[in-house]
Formats: C-alpha cells, sequence, structure tokens
C-alpha cells in the first residue's frame, strides 16, 4: 500500500510540474509525423537546458489508435507533446503483429530519436528490437504492457498498472460492500494479466472466489454460463469481469435473473454500457487503468530525462492505476468519455 501511495504521489508531482513548465502553455506538439513548436515554446525549453523543438519521441504500441482504448492512450500522447513542446510520432501495426511491430520499432531506432515509448506484448519477440534501441543510446520507457520484463530489457521504466494489484483493490471494495462469495469472470484462463486480476481479486476478497471460464466470441453462451454458474454457486453475492465485453453478458444474466443490484457485479475498464450501469445503479464500480495517463506520463518524463536527465521511478515501474470510476464520479468520467477516459 505505501508503495503505490509512493508511485501515485511520484505520478501527480510530475503532472504538477509539467503544468508549471514554461513551455506548457505555448507550445504545440505533432502526432502520427506532422509537427509543429511555437518559437516562444522552443526559446523557453533551450533556455531551460535542452531545444525542445528539435526534441523527438516515438511512441510505438501494439494497439492500433483507431481501437477505443487506444485512441485514448494516443490522445494522452499527443497532449503530453503539446504540453512539452516536442515532437511526438505513433505507430503501431494494423492488427495484432508482433513482426510487423518490431519493424516499427527498428524503423523509429532509425530515425534517432530523443526517446522511445513501446508496449511490451510479447517479450521474446519484441526484446531484441527494444534491446537495439537500448544499445544505440535511446532513453526507452515501456507503458501499458511490460511490467514484468521491461528491467530486464534496460528500459528506464514502466508506466502502467500492475494487474494483480488492480484486482486486490476490486476485491477490498467488494467486501466492504458485503460481498463475501464471488465470481470471477474470465474470458481467457492462463492468460498471465487476467489470471494476476483474479488472483488479486481472491486475495483482496478474502472470501471464496470461483472463476468462470466463458467464449465471448459467443455472447450468448457467455451469457449462458454465466447465469448457469451463479445458480451452480450457492450463496454468491459478487461478481467480477475482467472488460466491458465481458461485463455486457454478464449483465443480461444478471438483469434476466433478477438478482440486480443485490448481487454486486464490477468489472475491470470502461465503456459507455459500463459507465452507464454504474450511474443506474446495476454495476458497483470499475477498475479504470487509466490509460490516458500511459500515454501521457512517458513523453513527460523522455522530455525532462533528455532536457534535465531527471528520471522518475528509481528503477520502479509509474502504476497509473487502479482508478476506480463508482456513482460518486462518473459523471465526471461520462464528461469525458472519447478524450481522457
Amino acid at each position: 500500500m505505501q508503495q503505490r501511495r509512493k508511485f501515485a504521489a511520484l505520478a501527480g508531482l510530475v503532472l504538477a510540474i509539467a503544468a508549471c513548465t514554461p513551455a506548457a502553455s505555448t507550445a504545440s506538439g505533432s502526432a502520427a509525423g506532422s509537427a509543429g513548436t511555437s518559437p516562444a515554446a522552443a526559446s523557453a525549453g533551450a533556455a531551460g537546458g535542452g531545444d525542445r523543438a528539435n526534441t523527438l519521441i516515438e511512441v510505438v504500441t501494439h494497439g492500433q489508435a483507431s481501437d477505443p482504448f487506444w485512441s485514448i492512450f494516443k490522445n494522452g500522447v499527443d497532449q503530453g507533446g503539446k504540453d512539452m513542446g516536442v515532437k511526438v510520432e505513433y505507430s503501431a501495426p494494423d492488427t495484432f503483429d508482433m513482426v510487423k511491430m518490431g519493424q516499427l520499432i527498428d524503423a523509429a531506432v532509425a530515425k534517432k530519436p530523443q526517446g522511445l515509448v513501446v508496449s511490451i506484448p510479447d517479450a521474446a519477440a519484441l526484446g531484441p528490437h527494444i534491446k537495439a534501441a537500448v544499445d544505440a543510446g535511446i532513453p526507452v520507457i515501456s507503458a501499458n504492457s511490460g511490467s514484468d520484463v521491461y528491467q530486464s530489457l534496460g528500459v528506464l521504466t514502466h508506466v502502467g498498472q500492475s494487474e494483480e494489484i488492480a484486482g486486490k483493490k476490486a476485491g477490498e471494495l467488494m467486501k466492504a460492500a458485503g460481498v463475501t462469495n464471488a465470481l470471477c469472470v474470465n474470458q481467457e484462463v492462463g492468460n498471465a494479466g487476467l489470471d494476476a486480476r483474479c488472483k488479486g481479486f481472491t486475495d483482496g476478497l478474502g472470501g471464496t472466489v470461483k472463476v468462470v471460464q466463458v467464449d465471448l466470441k459467443d455472447p450468448t453462451g457467455a451469457q449462458q454460463s454465466i447465469a448457469a454458474a451463479v445458480q451452480g454457486a450457492q450463496g454468491v453475492n459478487g461478481m467480477l469481469t475482467l472488460g466491458p465485453t465481458g461485463a455486457a453478458p454478464a449483465l443480461a444474466a444478471l438483469k434476466g435473473a433478477n438478482l440486480l443490484p443485490n448481487l454486486k457485479l464490477a468489472t475491470f475498464d470502461l465503456s459507455k454500457d459500463v459507465l452507464n450501469a454504474i450511474k443506474s445503479g446495476d454495476m458497483l464500480f470499475a477498475i479504470d487503468q487509466q490509460q490516458y495517463l500511459q500515454g501521457y506520463l512517458p513523453i513527460v518524463f523522455l522530455t525532462y530525462d533528455n532536457l534535465y536527465g531527471l528520471v522518475p521511478g528509481g528503477g520502479q515501474p509509474v502504476l497509473t492505476g487502479p482508478g476506480i470510476v463508482d456513482k460518486t464520479n462518473v459523471d465526471k468520467v461520462l464528461a469525458n468519455t472519447g478524450t481522457t477516459r
């Protein structure tokens, strides 16, 4: 808990410093290869120890900017470039393709940027490309995925969410709501990140948790599996799903059985349906990994590293989640859907 507070405080401090940076109010950044910085911003950056106008930060992830989740991440990247007065370029393969992503990392390294941000969904496939960037003297920060491998690759720090810590927080919140016997609906048993969410949930709840495997390619079948699991497990009074696509059949199953809101439902990650369910009282809360910050903070960190030699984290990850969305803040999140949430 103390470590989580330290990381949260660190991220907040960096954001506050960024807001106070002279270039922040005058600079315009770039995305996807276009760039522009005002003379005032460039002058302010140069006076601060470096030339922001000539600072290029490359961002390569496995998520397409057209994807709803990754579009928010990219919004953070773009805003980071604008606030810091540096150039940013975002690239990702058209599909989940590690060969193509490796090629994109190589292409980014060839531009000799002042920093590189990467997601690491597959360390075996991407590790050699990332190490080549580090060996070339390019500061690298990982974001979103890679918390378990970034140190071994020479990456400065990782910005993202610990899935087990986030799952534990979900369990603690469920326990506080009176849940003692719960289901963890997992759409991909064997996926290390999803399994960690269920493990953390079990630890945080301190009660009984049964993992229910569903196939989200068959929403009707998933709904039936969830309904059957509730009926077959005596005394179930809580349920956690691991994403919005899992929350949808869970909501349908529980509504169909007239179990809401007595059976407490929560999920990981956000969607419009999830937020509306929280607002209506059908869902207790959602765990938000706050991907906007996963895009924004690495740009701030790499800019400060380039200008001043400042690197946060001490080699440890900087956590962007778990953020909690519930009835107390759902209206604010809904108002910012599509931009920062």
